[in-house]
């Protein structure tokens, strides 16, 4: 495991959270998650035990209920950030929306059939992202592609004036014949 440790509370679908760090890529193979504890061991945890790792700023230890603060898992409205707007439900019937990043590194977990990577509604919180292996996910929906204005493809531009049609509207009226 090289690279910089991030924080994790890592939630399992079985009771009970474990709590460690996680390199920000390439933490999943073979089937298992390697994650260094608090205690400083290396632990293989099963990616079909996991419900999804919570990238946070802060432990929160003493709160074994919700120590990610996950409070908001769906946008309130159309987000505003870049990214693919997706909606999981996990195989406990849980509902996840998040945003996956519109380049490869998304499809750098659906290589080997390890999961997505997303950032959470609310990322004022404590959780800066999720990732959500594979074997936790039961549908996923693409909500929508949200983009940037100056990244949109050009629109169509108009078509100069058509100068073979008579412009109708300027054209002088033929006299009335009813006129005494």
């Amino acid at each position: 495991m090289a690279g910089s440790q991030k924080k994790v509370v890592l939630r399992r679908f079985s009771p009970g959270l474990l709590w460690g760090y996680l390199p920000s890529r390439g933490f999943a193979h073979a089937g298992f998650l390697d994650l260094l504890d608090l205690s400083g061991r290396v632990q293989n945890i099963p990616l079909s035990d996991v419900k999804y790792a919570a990238f946070v700023r802060d432990f929160n230890t003493n709160d074994t209920s919700a120590p990610e603060r996950l409070l908001r898992k769906t946008f309130l409205a159309r987000p505003r950030t870049e990214g693919l707007w997706l909606r999981l439900t996990l195989r406990d019937g849980d509902r996840i929306e998040g945003l996956a990043p519109l380049d490869l590194t998304m499809a750098d977990g659906w290589v080997e059939d390890m999961g997505v990577q997303l950032v959470p509604p609310d990322i004022r919180g404590n959780t800066q992202r999720l990732y959500i292996p594979r074997a936790a996910i039961d549908q996923m929906e693409v909500l929508a592609v949200v983009t940037s204005p100056s990244k949109r493809k050009p629109s169509t531009p108009i078509p100069a004036e058509d100068t073979q049609q008579p412009d109708l509207f300027s054209m002088p009226l033929p006299p009335d014949s009813r006129t005494h």
